[in-house]
Parts: structure tokens; sequence; C-alpha cells
């Protein structure tokens, strides 16, 4: 795997994780009471972006070792994820 794959892997890795991991704790404005002139009432009322951020990327630190481990393995290849039978004469 080159070095601009697993960049690929790890950043595609931590925006997938991210999106999770954002509704975790989420309080709305509505739900504390307190609405902000201008922003609707679901918006957040702290977003706490920081901690979610350090904790998405330990998460993917993790996920993406899994990961390269299992793609760099040769356990698998092409032949192996080819379901509709597109690529069995090339490899």
């Amino acid at each position: 795997m080159t070095i601009t794959a697993a960049l690929v892997l790890f950043s595609v890795t931590w925006f997938m994780v991210f999106f999770c991991v954002l509704p975790l704790r989420f309080k709305s404005q509505a739900q504390m009471g307190k609405v902000e002139p201008g922003t609707p009432r679901s918006a957040p009322a702290e977003a706490m972006i920081k901690p979610k951020v350090k904790l998405t990327t330990l998460i993917t630190i993790v996920i993406s070792v899994v990961l390269y481990l299992l793609i760099t393995s040769g356990r698998w290849g092409i032949a192996d994820v080819d379901v509709f039978g597109l690529w069995a004469n090339r490899y």
C-alpha cells in the first residue's frame, strides 16, 4: 500500500467516524431553553468539537491500523470481493 493510499484510507475513515461521533452528547438550544436569535431551535447549545475531534482521531487510528493490516496481509484479493464476476478473467 502506498503512502497516498494509506492517507486516503485514514482520511475516509476519519470522516466516517467523525460523522458517527458528532451526535454524541448533543443538546439542542431548544432542550437547553435558550435559543440564540438568528439560529434554528435545533442548533447545538455547545458543539464540543475539540473533544470530539480527539476521540475521532483515537478511534480512527485503531480502525485504520486494523484495516491496513487486513489489506496488506495478502489474505484477500480482488477475486475475493468480485461478487458479480466482472474481474474473473483479469486476475
